[in-house]
């Protein structure tokens, strides 16, 4: 009984040590969530339908309530891009936890779908993207992989850099 109980509760503790806790890592990131900006037209920021929470676009705001504006690849450089994604992922992080309440109930992110405001001959929009995606891993560990579509567009609402969205799974 012995041979066959210790394997298992390795398993279980070891796993449980893996399990990251997003709050904390936040915290250490030196990350402040702060109060979303209701909608800016007739939308809401989250829907959630059973464990999945499905998350409106949102653009690089800062707490102040101010957007990084301009066309990346022309007006700001991919690393500039690379910031306003990274900027966008709090954004969106601010929103899922004012509808969740604490993001260790985040299971897995899903998917993330980045638009890049840039002109027509940009082909780096993977490159800016990143900002969001590594932020994700980052807090999330493992569970902070997702699939993810980048997209160029020729515009963006207000002017903005970037808008994403995301699909996130909660835990049961």
């Amino acid at each position: 009984m012995r041979k066959i109980l210790l394997p298992i509760l390795m398993i279980f503790f070891c796993g449980a040590a893996i399990a990251q806790n997003a709050e904390d890592k936040i915290k250490e990131l030196g990350i402040e969530l702060f109060t979303p900006k209701p909608p800016i037209a007739n939308y809401v920021k989250a829907v959630q339908v059973g464990n999945l929470v499905f998350m409106a676009g949102h653009g690089p705001q800062k707490a102040d309530g101010s957007y990084i504006q301009g066309k990346v690849g022309e007006d700001l450089t991919i690393e500039q891009g690379y910031e306003a994604a990274r900027i966008t992922a709090i954004s969106i992080l601010s929103s899922l936890k004012a509808e969740i309440g604490d993001l260790n109930k985040v299971k897995r992110i899903v998917k993330v779908k980045g638009m890049v405001n840039c002109p027509p001959d940009f082909k780096d929009q993977p490159k800016v993207i990143n900002g969001c995606s590594d932020l994700l891993v980052e807090i999330f560990g493992e569970n902070g992989k997702h699939a993810r579509a980048a997209v160029g567009m020729g515009s963006l609402p207000s002017g903005i850099a970037v808008e994403i969205e995301m699909i996130v799974e909660l835990k049961e």
